[in-house]
């Protein structure tokens, strides 16, 4: 009795602190992709290629601020059928593989049109932008998807009558329970698979954002190294210190962005896999659960920081809070203005 009240107190304590980190980020998530995405929908002179690529990238953010609490479960022991546990694992796991396509898919569409600018509308993304569009969803679906197709560990799940109170594999400090196994990660993911995702998939994923990110900077720097050899014949000092002092705020850009969005999810990455293949002793939960709650969350904001750095795309949302703002000010002057008028008419008609 005293184990199944440790267990339930480790639980709760587990679910506050991850529901207390990914709630605010996912709530922040989710309300500005909404934004972001009313003001694309609302502007025809943005239903382009171009946008719908970034429109499918915040789809799929959302989808992922959605996912959000549930994420840091998936490194955890619950109490569940085995087709719950493959539910649990595998719908998460597509909704942030299909993030992460489609943020790279908008950066190879970026690196593609700066690269080559006159070719733009001839690019084969723009021409056919539907088959990108559907690759981007339909290839994680079916990656996440071969744990259900028989590309599991069920006999792991099978044998496991109890759920550990820590994260350590020892049989002992266990909680028997009725009508349910454990559901582990080792249940649905083996480790072929994982070492498949984290170094085919997400690893490759990542090198290519920033090695085009870092692709694009260079091709800056080129072209601004030109403009400024145009501007010395003409002696304009000025204008080339501010040209300078812009691309050294880009750069400092990038790079914050870089270390706080990608470095937080790269150490949750690595940490992530000597947790998840340890073998014996104690493992640290809450470790895990702060890194991953805020991993998962940092590069779930890069698409938020592409977004509201682009002004066609928060002009509209501007616009409407301006109309919605002064429409409620006329309401409230009009209100204002009857309720004195009746006060003049009652005063007028006071009786003696």
């Amino acid at each position: 009795m005293a184990a199944v009240m440790r267990n339930n107190t480790g639980s709760n304590v587990e679910a506050h602190l991850i529901y207390a980190i990914t709630l605010p980020i996912s709530c922040a998530i989710i309300l500005i992709n909404l934004l972001i995405i009313l003001g694309i929908t609302c502007n025809r002179q943005l239903h382009n290629s171009q946008n719908y690529f970034f429109l499918s990238l915040l789809v799929a953010d959302l989808c992922t601020g959605v996912a959000l609490p549930f994420i840091p479960w998936m490194g955890l022991n619950r109490p569940l059928s085995f087709s719950l546990c493959l539910l649990v694992h595998i719908f998460p796991n597509f909704l942030f593989l299909a993030f992460l396509f489609n943020l790279v898919l908008v950066h190879y569409e970026r690196y593609r049109s700066i690269v080559s600018p006159l070719q733009r509308g001839q690019l084969w993304l723009h021409r056919r932008f539907a088959l990108p569009l559907l690759a981007v969803w339909m290839l994680p679906l079916l990656f996440a998807l071969l744990p259900a197709f028989g590309w599991n560990n069920k006999a792991i799940h099978d044998r496991n009558d109890c759920c550990p109170i820590t994260n350590s594999t020892a049989h002992s400090n266990c909680v028997a329970l009725s009508g349910e196994r454990c559901c582990t990660y080792r249940s649905v993911f083996p480790n072929a698979f994982i070492y498949l995702e984290v170094y085919g998939l997400l690893a490759p994923a990542i090198l290519s954002i920033a090695a085009m990110t870092c692709r694009v900077l260079w091709i800056t720097r080129e072209q601004l190294r030109d403009i400024q050899r145009l501007q010395r014949a003409v002696a304009n000092r000025e204008c080339r210190r501010r040209m300078e002092m812009r691309y050294a705020c880009c750069v400092a850009a990038v790079s914050l962005a870089f270390l706080a969005c990608w470095v937080p999810y790269i150490v949750y990455t690595h940490v992530g896999m000597e947790f998840l293949f340890r073998r014996g002793g104690k493992s640290n939960r809450t470790g895990h659960i702060v890194l991953s709650c805020v991993g998962i969350g940092g590069i779930a904001v890069v698409p938020l920081l592409l977004g509201l750095a682009n002004r066609e795309y928060t002009d509209p949302v501007k616009k409407l809070f301006r109309k919605l703002r002064h429409r409620c000010g006329n309401s409230t002057l009009e209100a204002s203005s009857l309720s004195s008028e009746q006060e003049d008419f009652m005063k007028v008609h006071k009786p003696i």
